[in-house]
């Protein structure tokens, strides 16, 4: 199994900027590739970011360009930079492993909250 521990998070005025750290633990072998989720809200989660073994980044259209998504292999820990926050950014983030191609493993969820 894997787990995963989320931190950064909190509050931060629009168009300000935050970084969410998420550290692999276990089995990370199994591990094809990390991906940050959020939920806002009275909303489904949704997939924002992904990056692949190879390094291969992919972004949800609300945040390209603003969110970077990154990782340190030595550390185990994916990172995601999030810059130009808007309030529609306000949500619970949460970390995932994608195992056999299926978000196996989640983080605990850690809440970003943007002020207008």
């Amino acid at each position: 199994q894997v787990q995963l521990v989320e931190s950064g998070g909190g509050l931060v005025q629009a168009g300000g900027s935050m970084r969410l750290s998420c550290a692999a633990s276990g089995e990370i072998v199994t591990i094809n590739g990390m991906g940050w989720h959020r939920q806002a809200p009275g909303k489904q989660r949704e997939l924002i970011a992904v990056i692949t073994n190879g390094g291969s980044t992919n972004y949800r259209d609300s945040v390209k360009g603003r969110f970077t998504i990154s990782r340190d292999n030595a550390k185990n820990t994916v990172y995601l930079q999030m810059n130009s926050l808007k309030p529609e950014d306000t949500a619970v983030y949460y970390c995932a492993a994608l195992i056999w191609a299926q978000w196996d493993s989640w983080g605990q969820g850690t809440q970003v909250t943007v002020s207008s």
